[in-house]
């Protein structure tokens, strides 16, 4: 009797999506556009925190963004009516995340030239988008304060991947039991790189320090050879 094939599909999966990101990151550099991926749970503050970045930076860069979710087009119309930048919904058809290939089909919807900073505003949850590399130059994620402190320790390839961890909504902190400097500790251990910024985007406190160091980001990667 003949063996069972065994064919390790989602290895196989990541391979090629590992390869259709690095050309992407290529095809960007040669474009001179500047890919930033934003993760997080549903209701973090995504948007809103993207809205305020994006109205501290758009008269010194060009700035698109493209709003992922399963469906509807609110986001997107948020973004174009908050900010004024060009802004684009994909729909995933039920998928969870985005990867490098649906990235790229976002990218194809932009202006070709001209662009300095991409914004993609990945799907909504705190396990499929951190599997897949969607070519960018740098990811972020949203923790907001009435998820609690403990999501590092639960979700830690999330918090592994990123360089950027924001602390949204922390005007609530006296109402929730969450501590941040335990919340800090907690990315530490999955992540000792990854930088923590405490914000709130509804009033914009804090939210300078992380736009300060996304213009940094952006500068330092076209000047690099």
């Amino acid at each position: 009797m003949d063996e069972v094939k065994i064919i390790e599909i989602k290895k196989s999966v990541f391979a090629d999506n590992q390869e259709d990101a690095d050309a992407l990151r290529r095809e960007l550099k040669e474009r001179g556009t500047f890919l930033l991926n934003v993760m997080s749970s549903p209701g973090s503050g995504k948007t809103t925190t993207l809205v305020a970045t994006i109205n501290a930076l758009k008269e010194e860069m060009s700035i698109a963004v493209m709003e992922a979710d399963i469906d509807s087009d609110v986001d997107a119309k948020k973004i174009l009516e908050k900010t004024g930048v060009t802004s684009v919904q994909l729909h995933t058809g039920g998928m969870c995340h985005l990867d490098a290939e649906m990235t790229r089909q976002g990218i194809d919807s932009l202006p070709k030239e001209g662009i300095d900073l991409a914004i993609l505003e990945n799907v909504g949850n705190l396990v499929c988008p951190a599997e897949f590399d969607t070519g960018s130059c740098k990811n972020i994620m949203i923790l907001s304060v009435p998820e609690g402190d403990d999501k590092p320790l639960k979700y830690p390839l999330m918090f592994s991947v990123c360089d950027v961890v924001l602390i949204n909504k922390i005007d609530v902190l006296p109402y929730f039991d969450f501590d941040v400097i335990k919340c800090e500790e907690y990315v530490r251990m999955r992540n000792p790189n990854a930088l923590v910024m405490p914000i709130c985007a509804k009033t914009g406190e804090g939210v300078d320090v992380f736009v300060k160091w996304l213009k940094e980001q952006v500068k330092e990667w076209k000047e690099e050879k």
